[in-house]
């Protein structure tokens, strides 16, 4: 072993160590990998240490390890979902600020783990690009919030973080007053630091999304006063309606104050006696999903649709694929049995099978030596047997936003590959398809409506951007490097799903294949900074379930979602969730498989699965 490899595992140890002893947990398992870092129950993953690593990316490595052990110890989840709102802004406020408690438990026992801590948060910072933003509408309202709660409790802010907060102190100061004054003596109770995120949500004039329009009283009076506004049908002013997916720390960013009265834009399915609170297994899973929809785009003469190939030169194209080529490379052996296994599977699917001695059909040739030796012996016919796996095309869509960047793009790339080829062996056609906007938090849509005055609840105030890396009819050779596109950053940026999902929806709807299935990748709900600045929280994925609802109800068309690191079951009927995009390849193959099984060729009862297949 060499010394590189001695110093590595010795850090490994020591960060092991640490986080045991901060957790107060002695049966902690510590993994250390490439994939997203997460801790869950007794199983917690680091990010991977490298030879050569900086002392501040060293730092960085500790700060992730430091902040899972403290969420270990002095965080109860339970508690913080109880407490926590179930959808909006609200939602991420209430996330940061749990998070800036944690990072001042950290700070006040020891100052190590705050230079550990401050260092991730720079990381952070600097992998959001928040150095490039310019404008306050621009800058994560909630992320703002969380770093205002950091300094009240007299934890460092870098750079690249008091830039975002800079954008909103006045607002912030101006609405919070002295509310945080004494703070850092309430850090170590979880519930009462609750309370004090609760009026902080109040000062900031988001208490709506509570259902709780005074933003005062526990979790149960902000419950019971949502089921009084649910229990009076006529008033058609005060009824929101809300997601209940608790699963998406990560997913909503950046979300900024918006007019809830417009929440009412669709009506509720099924029982609404719940609403508000999390779906659950045995009800419908239609109870939520509006019948309707009041969405609009401001403008639709800024979106585009473009070939991969369109947006990038043919020398940077094939640098990107070669890139791509490499992460493959690296993955060879899992790549070839994961595609090995899929064909083989597909492939039994498509074995001929024949009826044999029928008066019409197709000539029976190793029937004819029964003919010359005897002429008057009858002609025999044979007909192939239906099988439904004939005549597929499959809809790959990808997630192409700014979240996606890093390992979870690059893996939906590699199984995109992967499935483009596969399936093409197998004569299923397969058009795989991306979606992001052509600008950060508003785009050529957001300056017009501002030239016009700023009308009020203008809709969807962003660009789309929906690309075609590979059209259902094109050869796998002509559109084979139109994949490495997925590796260009500056391409992903923000996700508004329900228009994607229709747009990837009508291009498969009208062809000929008599099946027809649609699979869409993804890790969190839909975001778009300028359109929720002023349309409701939940607008974008209000739409969504909408779109959802449309295919999975009206269109023969079959769906389902992989999501990573998100919980995408309470949205889908068919759904897989994966909590490391490692896990992208096998959840793929064995989707595809189960659909192209005979016996779930019929839209199935909905699917609860939050594992890896």
């Amino acid at each position: 072993m060499s010394e590189l490899d001695d110093t590595t595992e010795v850090f490994k140890q020591a960060v092991t160590s640490t986080m045991r002893a901060i957790s107060g947990n002695e049966e902690l398992t510590v993994s250390f990998g490439r994939g997203k870092p997460y801790i869950q129950g007794n199983k917690a993953r680091i990010p991977l240490p490298q030879g050569g690593m900086t002392e501040a990316e060293l730092a960085t490595l500790r700060g992730t390890s430091d902040k899972f052990a403290l969420q270990e110890r002095y965080h109860d989840d339970a508690k913080h979902r109880e407490n926590r709102p179930e959808t909006g802004l609200a939602q991420q406020v209430f996330d940061s600020v749990e998070d800036a408690r944690i990072a001042g438990i950290g700070s006040y026992l020891m100052k190590g783990v705050e230079d550990n801590l401050t260092a991730q948060l720079e990381s952070h910072c600097e992998e959001q690009n928040y150095l490039e933003i310019e404008t306050q509408a621009q800058a994560p309202l909630g992320e703002a919030v969380g770093l205002f709660v950091r300094e009240s409790l007299g934890l460092p802010i870098p750079p690249t973080a008091s830039h975002v907060l800079e954008l909103w102190r006045n607002h912030i100061e101006a609405a919070v007053g002295d509310h945080l004054k004494q703070a850092d003596e309430r850090i170590f109770d979880q519930e009462d630091f609750s309370k004090l995120t609760r009026q902080l949500i109040s000062d900031l004039g988001l208490a709506e999304e509570w259902g709780d329009e005074s933003g005062e009283g526990e979790a149960e009076d902000a419950q019971q006063q949502e089921q009084e506004m649910e229990s009076d049908a006529g008033d058609e002013s005060s009824e929101q309606e809300m997601s209940g997916d608790s699963d998406m720390s990560d997913a909503i960013e950046g979300e900024v104050p918006v007019d809830v009265d417009a929440m009412d834009m669709a009506e509720a399915e099924g029982d609404q006696d719940d609403a508000g609170g999390p779906p659950d297994s045995m009800i419908d899973p239609n109870w939520l999903r509006p019948k309707e929809s009041q969405y609009k785009a401001y403008t639709t003469k800024f979106d585009e649709t473009v070939f991969a190939d369109e947006m990038c030169d043919p020398p940077e194209l094939d640098r990107l694929r070669s890139v791509l080529d490499k992460h493959l490379q690296n993955s060879q052996v899992v790549i070839s049995k994961l595609a090995n296994r899929l064909q083989r599977k597909l492939m039994a699917k498509q074995n001929r099978t024949w009826h044999f001695d029928l008066e019409e059909g197709q000539l029976d040739t190793s029937r004819l030596t029964n003919v010359v030796m005897d002429p008057f012996s009858p002609l025999a016919f044979k007909q192939e047997k239906d099988t439904k796996f004939k005549d597929t095309v499959v809809s790959l869509l990808i997630d192409s936003s700014g979240s996606m960047r890093g390992r979870s793009i690059t893996i939906a790339a590699m199984c995109a590959d992967i499935l483009g080829q596969t399936l093409e062996r197998c004569s299923v056609k397969v058009e795989i398809l991306g979606f992001t906007t052509r600008a950060w938090r508003g785009g050529q849509s957001r300056e017009l409506w501002l030239q016009q005055g700023k009308p009020a609840q203008p809709g969807r105030l962003n660009d789309l951007r929906h690309i075609v890396y590979k059209a259902a009819d094109m050869p796998w050779r002509r559109c084979r490097r139109n994949l490495g596109l997925m590796m260009r950053e500056e391409l992903l940026k923000e996700n508004i799903d329900g228009e994607a999902l229709l747009w990837a929806h009508n291009r498969i709807a009208g062809r000929p294949e008599d099946r027809k299935i649609m699979m869409v990748i993804s890790d969190g709900l839909p975001v778009d900074n300028s359109t929720l600045l002023v349309n409701p929280s939940n607008y974008l994925e209000q739409h969504l379930k909408f779109a959802i609802d449309r295919i999975e109800n009206n269109s023969p068309v079959e769906l389902v979602a992989i999501g990573i690191g998100h919980d995408v079951t309470h949205h889908y009927r068919r759904a897989v969730t994966i909590t490391d995009a490692e896990q992208l390849g096998d959840a793929m193959t064995e989707q595809l498989v189960d659909l192209f099984d005979e016996q779930s060729n019929a839209k199935l009862p909905p699917v609860r699965n939050k594992g890896a297949a």
